[in-house]
């Protein structure tokens, strides 16, 4: 059983990624070499789930980095950084320092441009610019800076998973029956995941654990890439449409619900898939806990709430049509947010890597946030 996904890695010059629109028909891993193409892969959810994007973002800067490096050579070949070994040596002396900062500067821009909601793809790239902009055009600098960051960013983030886990595990136990929405496993980190994490890691831990996956229309996140890492990690999932998850409740079929995020604000409302405000109602009507797992970098403490999040809205064609089948007609209009807000009053624990966070507000938060390095000491 393997519960470690090769979700976004960088690997002999190449940012490597499995694409998850091919999923789980096909398990696709795709080299790519240009930032344009990552760009795009992003967009259209080759790539996909907050933490994975922060990773993606800091791999492609390091991918333009390497490009420009290649480029400056007299006999290019080869490859100049690998996750898993040394850089290579290269000659320096043809290279402008001040203009492959620029470049760099401009790829991150490019890649921020992306998509708008999830927050860790803006932390991972103004960590990123951070380590550019340290090295002062010198590119024996850049080449260590911007590779040892990117690298960081990576491996803290599967460590980050592994410990939303334990501290999720703590709240489930043996024989208990827990809905998800959407994706948050290794797909959408750097390969452990966190709603999905909390999971695994109980599931782990010995405990019985049975799985209900919403679909998650309408590009079925939930059905396509929950479900695959369920069965590929050996726990028991049963796939449902989204509208039937009420029946479930009112049947007292559901112990929990634990999804990821994709933004969290300073008093703990919640952005997540579209269709996780409505399972937060549903658990708060049924007496159902409802938690979210999330890292300290899908928070963003400058936005006091939630109509402070932005709301992607995605291309209408995603609702009328499913894998080229048109299931609307041409003349209808179609609503597609890709998110929705959670209060914080609907949810009974936020999971982060450091603690777990009750019955989340602006104090508690705060608090949490001072004693995890991520605010100043008051």
């Amino acid at each position: 059983m393997d519960t470690i996904v090769r979700t976004v890695d960088y690997i002999k010059g190449k940012v490597v990624i499995i694409d998850q629109t091919l999923l789980p028909a096909e398990e696709k891993y795709v080299e790519i070499g240009d930032t344009a193409e990552l760009a795009a892969a992003i967009r259209i959810l080759k790539v996909r789930g907050a933490p994975a994007l922060g990773v993606a973002a800091a791999h492609g800067i390091l991918l333009e980095l390497e490009n420009e490096i290649l480029a400056g050579q007299d006999d290019p070949h080869g490859y100049i950084f690998d996750h898993g070994d040394t850089a290579a040596a290269f000659d320096a002396s043809g290279l402008d320092g001040a203009v492959i900062t620029a470049k760099l500067l401009e790829t991150a821009d490019m890649l921020a441009a992306t998509r708008p909601t999830a927050v860790n793809l803006f932390w991972a790239i103004e960590r990123m610019r951070k380590a550019i902009k340290r090295s002062g055009n010198d590119i024996s600098l850049l080449a260590a800076n911007v590779s040892t960051e990117a690298f960081a960013i990576h491996d803290g983030e599967l460590e980050t998973d592994r410990r939303i886990g334990e501290n999720g595990a703590a709240l489930l136990s043996d024989g208990m029956v827990v809905l998800t929405h959407c994706n948050a496993g290794g797909l959408a980190t750097a390969g452990y995941g966190t709603a999905l994490a909390v999971i695994k890691t109980a599931h782990e831990q010995g405990n019985a654990i049975s799985v209900f996956a919403d679909e998650t229309r309408p590009l079925l996140q939930g059905a396509r890439l929950t479900a695959w890492e369920m069965t590929r990690a050996g726990i028991d999932v049963t796939v449902l449409c989204d509208n039937a998850a009420a029946s479930l409740f009112a049947a007292g079929r559901i112990d929990a619900v634990v999804t990821g995020a994709d933004r969290i604000v300073l008093n703990g409302d919640s952005a997540n898939k579209i269709g996780t405000l409505g399972l937060a109602v549903l658990c708060e009507k049924y007496g159902v806990p409802m938690y979210i797992a999330a890292p300290w970098s899908t928070f963003d403490l400058t936005i006091e709430n939630g109509s402070g999040i932005p709301i992607e809205e995605r291309d209408p064609g995603e609702v009328k049509s499913f894998a080229g089948i048109k299931t609307a007609p041409d003349e209808a209009k179609a609503y597609n947010p890709a998110f929705d807000v959670t209060p914080a009053e609907l949810l009974t624990a936020i999971i982060t890597e450091t603690c777990v966070i009750e019955r989340p507000d602006v104090e508690k938060i705060r608090t949490a946030a001072r004693e995890a390095g991520v605010l100043e000491p008051e």
